[in-house]
């Protein structure tokens, strides 16, 4: 990370954090997330200048048409903030403009700035450069540890960079973490690596599959996406969830997996039931022969234990997907043994990343967050990168 000694450090953060209906923060790990290259600003007589957006103000109007700023104001950061850097966080009501440019003239070394909402303007989004020059000039260097927004090439992620020399803009530590994390699983994992993909379907995660195939050893896929699988090669499904559109790709994703020598697990069995209700009836049914009018809500005990020896031998895990409806406690069996099973495997010296929302929140939710090697702050980007794209946010440094 940049030398920030006497400068006014221009932070790309990601503090779209989650708000209860009195906005109270109700999980701050992405404002943590931010804390050490904030102080390493601070540490060094640098100040720093917060950009980030909350939400997604300009597709959630009022009635009359206006800004819900009340709802989307990124003042609700501030106290944590606070709290959490033990020093000043001043707060300006527009990241760009007189007012912003004013807020950053008074601000003291060793303080911090919170700017307003970026999606407060429309350039934004769409990655106006007018917008990104006029946010530029707010500080003389620019740090992006944004991971969770690098995906997207907005004015304050992307276009900004380019107002600034190579030798002035860099990664934050959080960024920086979480690429090299990507890269030791992708380009560098000691092997056996394992890769545990969950979710529902086999849509939203056809790109990461297929970039899979060419470097994992074993792919274990679970979630309501097994199902198309399961029919793909001619098993009965009941009324579980299956893209039949999608019959025709599982398909070429078997193929690809037996081609190139990848031990691809689906679960044996699963945890069906009558309805898709925490109070449904349930009982265990292979999961290639599940009866009319039953569908399968999580993994069964034989599959667990399959996925379970999978993991633990192995020397580097990639987790992206719950293997069932973790949220209601009758289909979480699975999903936590997962869980528990990579928690194991790190403890025995794999290193595991646990990337993607449901997952996360899933380690989170058991209390094993701490208990496997790394875990991802940015679903939507950690997915795109484990697809093998570029990000924008990562490619403007």
């Amino acid at each position: 990370m940049l030398d920030c000694t006497n400068k006014k450090a221009l932070v790309r953060v990601d503090f779209n954090v989650p708000l209860d209906a009195n906005f109270t923060i109700t999980d701050d790990t992405r404002i943590r997330a931010a804390v050490p290259t904030i102080q390493k600003i601070l540490s060094e007589g640098g100040s720093a200048i917060l950009l980030s957006h909350l939400g997604r103000p300009l597709k959630k109007l009022r009635a009359d048409g206006s800004l819900d700023t009340d709802k989307f104001t990124l003042r609700h950061v501030v106290s944590r903030l606070q709290n959490l850097l033990g020093v000043n966080v001043h707060f300006a009501t527009d990241c760009v403009g007189e007012i912003a440019e004013t807020a950053v003239k008074n601000l003291p070394k060793g303080e911090v700035l919170l700017l307003e909402n970026t999606r407060f303007h429309a350039g934004e989004e769409k990655g106006d450069r007018t917008l990104a020059e006029q946010m530029a000039r707010l500080g003389d260097v620019y740090i992006n540890d944004a991971f969770g927004t690098a995906h997207r090439a907005h004015a304050s992620t992307a276009i900004i960079a380019e107002f600034f020399a190579l030798e002035n803009r860099s990664f934050g530590f959080l960024m920086d973490s979480e690429l090299k994390a990507a890269e030791r699983v992708l380009n560098s994992p000691e092997r056996p690596l394992t890769a545990i993909v969950g979710g529902a379907k086999v849509s939203d995660k056809l790109l990461l599959l297929d970039n899979l195939l060419d470097k994992v050893n074993i792919l274990i896929v679970g979630g309501g996406m097994a199902y198309t699988f399961m029919k793909a090669m001619g098993g009965t499904i009941g009324n579980s969830l299956c893209e039949d559109d999608r019959l025709d790709l599982a398909k070429q994703l078997l193929f690809k997996a037996r081609d190139k020598g990848v031990n691809l697990l689906l679960p044996v069995d699963s945890i069906v039931a009558d309805a898709f209700s925490a109070t449904a009836n349930t009982k265990i049914a292979r999961s290639n022969a599940i009866e009319d009018g039953w569908m399968g809500l999580d993994i069964g005990d034989e599959a667990s234990k399959t996925f379970r020896e999978a993991i633990l031998s192995s020397k580097t895990i990639l987790w992206n997907g719950p293997m069932g409806v973790f949220e209601m406690d009758a289909f979480a069996k699975g999903t936590r043994l997962i869980a528990e099973s990579v928690a194991e495997a790190t403890q025995n010296g794999a290193f595991s990343l646990v990337g993607g929302g449901d997952s996360v929140a899933a380690v989170t939710m058991m209390g094993l967050s701490e208990k496997v090697s790394y875990v991802s702050t940015g679903g939507g980007a950690m997915l795109e990168l484990l697809e093998g794209k570029i990000l924008p946010g990562v490619a403007a440094i």
